[in-house]
């Protein structure tokens, strides 16, 4: 986390809100946007460096996240013009989600660390819903990928649809026999000798022979911290990605797509892999259904990305914004670390 930037703290040119003495960054058709807002979004991005704290690539970072955030009241605004409304019982799961992987202790430190209390967050989430629903109204369900359009794409990149050797689509479920702090599953379980590790295990590996969904037990009592959240999916993993474990090798090639395996041990703890998919080495033809998706995601997501900036824009016309945090920094010659 890097220190403040003191002089940019106290830049005198941008305005006050006297009655709680917060810096006016920038304001949208009148609602200020803080100093504080800016800042804490700041520290919870930038990455410590030896000079970053008086560096001006600190000073522009800042001023892109004050962007961000007027263009979120822009959208905020119009969403509430549009009739477009968030229900506490949203912002209830939304929340649930977010505190999901983490103890209660955790997650109530984390909120702390960036300084804020629950209603901020709860605050927060009702916006970020608020944007995606205007978003998903006027922009994503507007967009269109038509089959000519997925046939260009692909002649246009046909060798990144060359396969170089054959991808293992895994999820796995692991379970270690040492005490680890970052232990993320919704349980918060964590076998912590080898004699509870392997209960464990065979306790996980019967509730899956019973038909249990391999994702919930992965999200509630997998210990790899990395893939629990996600229901254990680990992606594409190459089959030369494979060869530092040839327990776990032997086991994922001898499996079929959507095939559980056994229990299998290896220097990592034990593990019960799921095999998703697989992808063949080789030139993948356009004919093939998994291609055609893949182009039309992309292609969507081109647009969706194109027609958001436009409309934020368009939408940017309509509005009165002052940014006085960039007014201060022309004004200080782009050197806003002279100011006092």
């Amino acid at each position: 986390m890097l220190l403040l930037v003191a002089s940019l703290l106290a830049l005198p040119g941008c305005r006050r809100n006297t009655l709680q003495d917060r810096e006016v960054w920038a304001e949208v058709d009148g609602q200020p946007i803080f100093r504080d807002q800016v800042e804490r979004i700041y520290r919870s991005r930038a990455t410590a460096g030896p000079d970053a704290a008086n560096s001006d690539e600190a000073v522009s970072f800042k001023l892109n996240i004050l962007n961000e955030l007027i263009n979120n009241q822009i959208l905020v605004d119009h969403a509430l013009h549009a009739g477009i409304t968030v229900s506490e019982a949203e912002v209830d799961n939304k929340v649930a989600e977010l505190k999901s992987p983490y103890s209660k202790e955790e997650f109530e430190k984390r909120l702390k660390d960036q300084g804020l209390e629950a209603e901020d967050l709860r605050r927060e989430v009702h916006r970020s819903i608020i944007i995606n629903k205007l978003i998903n109204k006027e922009i994503t369900s507007k967009i269109t990928v038509a089959d000519a359009e997925i046939a260009q794409y692909y002649q246009r990149n046909k060798s990144n649809f060359n396969v170089p050797e054959t991808e293992y689509h895994l999820a796995q479920i692991q379970v270690t026999p040492t005490a680890d702090a970052e232990v993320r599953n919704l349980k918060n379980d964590d076998a912590k000798t080898l004699a509870a590790a392997e209960r464990k295990i065979q306790a996980l590996y019967a509730r899956l022979r019973a038909g249990e969904d391999f994702a919930t037990v992965a999200q509630e009592y997998s210990e790899d911290p990395r893939t629990a959240a996600g229901g254990g999916d680990m992606g594409f993993v190459p089959a030369s990605g494979l060869n530092a474990s040839p327990q776990l090798k032997q086991a994922i090639t001898s499996m079929k797509v959507n095939e559980i395996s056994g229990i299998v041990r290896s220097s990592g703890g034990f593990h019960i892999l799921k095999l998703l998919g697989r992808e063949e080495a080789g030139q993948h033809p356009l004919s093939d259904v998994r291609v055609q998706s893949a182009i039309r995601q992309t292609l969507r997501n081109e647009k969706e990305q194109l027609l958001k900036a436009a409309y934020i824009e368009m939408l940017r016309n309509r509005s009165k914004v002052v940014n006085y945090l960039a007014e201060r920094i022309v004004r200080e010659g782009g050197n806003p670390s002279a100011a006092k």
